[in-house]
């Protein structure tokens, strides 16, 4: 019998009913299960005789547990990461084709298909070293401190990516473009932007869909700009989305590999954190190929 290792965001779900669920999905496929709430103590010791970690919670969750994976020591046992999605926006999970019911998830590990997933490696930044998202400036940062201020009901995910959708056109419009030093790969690209992401998934926030060419395990990371002109397109594009259409935006995207970057303002997003730093700093950034296995469905 196959060992389960449950990692779970109790705040994510239907509290106690939705755990018991869980736990019985689980074995009701024949693995054993042993849980583990990411609010208690001792959930980063991980059991050596566990087959596989399954983790349940949102882009958040999957953060934490991939931060303890990557910083264990090399000779360390690795584990596969069977997901299982249930947070706000799941940009992680969308992007694997994740998006089926949680017995269908539970059901394909038996399969045992991994998808290896790169991770951005960041250097010259003393809050965190790694994404595995996207690493981004511009008007995304200032929407993650919009809705910190905002009030939006945790229990209504939809909700919560409207209000962030209806924040974002609003600083669009009035957010004045930075310089951006950009040096992708060798060649230089800087100039005055909207937002520069260095995307490693499709989306990123509300379900802003970037990068759809993005593959984690591709061995590099898409850089997507918006420069200055295009102010008015991005703008309408975003209303639309609001609206409920699915409009197709053509982004400036170019394929890297190592990114040497900074950016007129103090403030950057890496994954959903927030981070402040002092303006101008050069942030360089490279790929740790397959420093991650997921299973796919």
């Amino acid at each position: 019998m196959k060992k389960v290792a449950l990692l779970h965001n109790p705040e994510a779900g239907d509290g106690d009913h939705f755990t018991e669920a869980l736990i019985t999905a689980i074995t009701g496929e024949g693995f054993e299960c042993r849980y583990s709430s990411i609010k208690k103590k001792g959930w980063k010791i991980f059991e050596k005789d566990a087959d596989l970690l399954a983790i349940a919670g949102g882009d958040g969750t999957v953060r934490k547990v991939a931060k303890e994976l990557l910083h264990r020591a090399l000779l360390e046992k690795t584990y596969p990461i069977g997901l299982l999605p249930c947070g706000t926006a799941n940009n992680i999970a969308k992007t694997l084709s994740l998006e089926k019911q949680t017995d269908q998830l539970i059901r394909s590990w038996k399969k045992q298909r991994l998808k290896k997933y790169d991770v951005g490696r960041i250097s010259n930044l003393a809050q965190t070293d790694f994404f595995l998202e996207s690493l981004g400036f511009g008007i995304f940062p200032y929407l993650m401190m919009e809705m910190k201020a905002t009030e939006t009901d945790k229990d209504d995910p939809q909700l919560k990516i409207q209000t962030a959708l209806k924040l974002m056109h609003k600083i669009v419009l009035c957010y004045a473009p930075k310089y951006c030093r950009l040096e992708i790969d060798g060649t230089d690209h800087s100039g005055k932007f909207l937002m520069a992401e260095i995307m490693n998934t499709h989306s990123i926030g509300p379900n802003m869909m970037l990068s759809p060419q993005s593959d984690p395990g591709d061995g590099q990371f898409e850089v997507v700009l918006a420069p200055e002109e295009d102010k008015e397109q991005f703008a309408a594009y975003i209303q639309k989305k609001i609206n409920g259409e699915e409009p197709q935006y053509a982004f400036t995207c170019i394929p890297a590999k190592k990114i040497n970057i900074s950016w007129e303002g103090s403030h950057l997003h890496v994954d959903d954190e927030l981070i402040k730093t002092y303006e101008g700093r050069n942030i360089r950034i490279d790929l740790r190929e397959g420093a991650l296995n997921f299973f796919s469905a």
